[in-house]
């Protein structure tokens, strides 16, 4: 496979964005260890706002990345958990995290030199 047939299947590009997104990739992170409530996971993670939370929950389910769990009650308890496949998922995240903790500072310093 060619890299510009690389870049230009729709798959390739469906990963990217997946992992373009800050919060899929902060919320997968955030579920790795089990389920969590809504209120879990804004605790957890700070700055993310409860409609920005929402918003990104649903779009993880519709992918098929995180579940959506109702416990009866009153009021009902909601969880969300990582499905299967987007376990897959948190090797990437790992190593995305790792890149940044070992290049972090070249990326700051070369916007630094662009007048960032």
């Amino acid at each position: 496979m060619t890299t510009d047939a690389y870049i230009a299947d729709c798959r390739a590009r469906l990963a990217f964005d997946l992992l373009s997104n800050t919060w899929n990739a902060v919320l997968i992170w955030a579920l790795r260890d089990g389920p969590r409530r809504p209120g879990e996971l804004r605790d957890h993670i700070g700055g993310i706002s409860p409609k920005v939370l929402t918003e990104t929950l649903r779009r993880l389910e519709f992918n098929g990345l995180v579940a959506r769990h109702v416990h009866g009650g009153a009021p009902p308890r909601v969880e969300y958990e990582l499905t299967a496949l987007g376990r897959t998922l948190l090797g990437p995240i790992d190593a995305f995290g790792t890149w940044a903790f070992e290049h972090g500072d070249e990326v700051m310093a070369a916007q630094e030199r662009m007048g960032g």
